[in-house]
């Protein structure tokens, strides 16, 4: 950590030290541009420590050994439980004990200036930090400052929850023990994933969906499949439901919950999946004309509209809530903060352009790791549709691919590609299967890089893969 000044200048502040703001300050470190870098808790952010690392680490060895089951030969030796003392260590190692010493070292190597303690924004260009001592920083930038603060999970107020300590994101991940029943409310990514790790550990899991089925933005067979297979694991999954009260009898006995259909479940733990905020309530957004807690509107290069010096990149934007896209926003506003600040111009702002993030709108790939794997980049048939698009969705069944059924014995998928009728691109695609999360990068190739549909016949799939499916595709629609 660099030493305490009660005054410093640096050419860009990056509020937050997620892998957004470690990203933004790796761009701006590069260009030769002073940088200092600000963080409450743990350099890293939520993904390292609760989302993303933990998640799949602990997602990891249920979803080999669901694969290893279906193997010949092979499932007779992995039909007994998984040693969960040590999946929880293994997640524990990739969320590297919750200790940031590492990322620190990574951000002084990179020549960035750490401050940890809570940044606030006191002004145009000026942030002041309040360290964990008491300590007081005033910094003051040049060029920038980039608000990289992220998000956090949204509990409902229902009455009794405060009472009810009920699990977020963070604690389904860093939770030492299997919890004999786990309730879920909400059915999106975070929701479907918890389930499948923890009804695999030994949870008797129930999901609480208030709408129709689970993974709502995707195209809905995914969710179809993966509530098919969710449900033979185990889990019960009621839709068109809401949760309007819970409450835990004494500091550690179980939690009632009422549904709005009078009826009441008991469980160990309550999740709540029920979606984001931004990170921006103690920000010292109204010193700079802004509403504190609310979303960042930007442009395509991640400047704040009305401003022209301050950057909100990654979650609190809400653009794509998703850390890979947050670390490509990021990669975007560095370079731009760097030419702006070199005084280059005119900057590469029009679609696909070196300071704008187009893939936003038009290619945001998401693997959700559940058992089977959900995949999609770009559009959905009915948001394309939503677009103005004329589209027409092409559907394959994946497991009439001879690389799936050499993957896994009564394998179960689906493959659907979205073209664009009057340009003859891909505008979307997406896979649901096991072992389809790496054939995701392809898809996203072919969509960002609009490769019209004569130059993808003359991409040939090897031969037997999964990935085969992209000639199935392409020969349906070609007819």
């Amino acid at each position: 950590m660099t030493d305490a000044v009660e005054n410093a200048v640096y050419d860009v502040v990056v509020i937050g030290a997620g892998p957004v703001g470690e990203n933004v300050a790796d761009r701006t470190r590069a260009a030769g541009l002073s940088t200092a870098v600000v963080e409450t808790e743990l350099v890293g952010g939520e993904c390292s420590y609760w989302a993303c690392m933990p998640s799949k680490a602990l997602l990891r060895p249920v979803v080999a050994r669901a694969d290893a089951r279906k193997v010949p030969g092979l499932s007779a030796a992995v039909q007994g439980p998984l040693d969960t003392a040590a999946v929880l260590a293994h997640r524990d190692e990739y969320a590297s004990h919750w200790k940031d010493d590492g990322q620190v070292a990574w951000l002084e190597g990179i020549g960035a200036d750490f401050y940890r303690g809570q940044g606030r924004l006191t002004g145009t260009k000026e942030v002041s930090v309040t360290g964990p001592d008491g300590s007081e920083h005033r910094l003051t930038a040049r060029h920038a400052v980039a608000v990289c603060t992220g998000s956090r999970a949204v509990v409902p107020d229902l009455p009794g929850v405060a009472d009810a300590r009920p699990w977020t994101s963070r604690e389904a991940t860093s939770a030492k023990e299997v919890p004999g029943r786990l309730v879920i409310v909400g059915g999106g990514v975070v929701g479907v994933e918890m389930a499948t790790v923890w009804q695999a550990l030994g949870a008797h899991v129930t999901m609480l969906i208030r709408g129709k089925g689970l993974l709502p933005k995707m195209e809905p067979f995914a969710g179809e499949l993966v509530a098919e297979a969710l449900t033979e694991a185990g889990a019960d999954i009621r839709t068109g439901v809401s949760a309007t009260s819970v409450r835990r009898a004494g500091p550690d006995g179980p939690v009632t919950v009422e549904l709005d259909n009078g009826e009441r479940i008991e469980t160990d733990e309550i999740l709540f999946a029920t979606g984001r905020a931004p990170r921006t309530d103690d920000l010292g957004l109204e010193t700079v004309e802004l509403k504190p807690g609310s979303w960042l509107k930007v442009d395509d290069s991640c400047r704040v509209e009305g401003s022209n010096w301050l950057y909100a990149v990654g979650d609190v934007n809400h653009r794509a809530l998703l850390t890979h896209q947050g670390k490509y926003q990021a990669r975007i506003a560095g370079a731009a903060i760097a030419a702006r600040a070199q005084g280059t111009a005119p900057l590469s702002t029009a679609r696909w352009g070196a300071h704008a993030a187009t893939a936003d709108h038009a290619a945001v790939p998401q693997v959700v790791f559940t058992d089977p794997e959900a995949a999609s980049v770009g559009l959905t048939l009915a948001a394309a549709e939503r677009a103005g698009h004329r589209v027409r969705a092409v559907d394959h069944d994946l497991a009439a691919v001879a690389g799936s059924g050499l993957y896994a014995d009564g394998y179960r998928g689906r493959a659907r590609m979205i073209v664009d009728l009057d340009r003859e691109i891909v505008l979307g695609v997406t896979f649901v299967g096991p072992g389809i999360g790496e054939l995701l990068h392809s898809a996203t190739v072919a969509v960002a890089g609009e490769v019209p549909i004569d130059r993808l016949w003359h991409a040939v799939p090897a031969y037997p893969t999964i990935s085969e499916v992209w000639l199935r595709l392409l020969e349906a629609y070609r007819g």
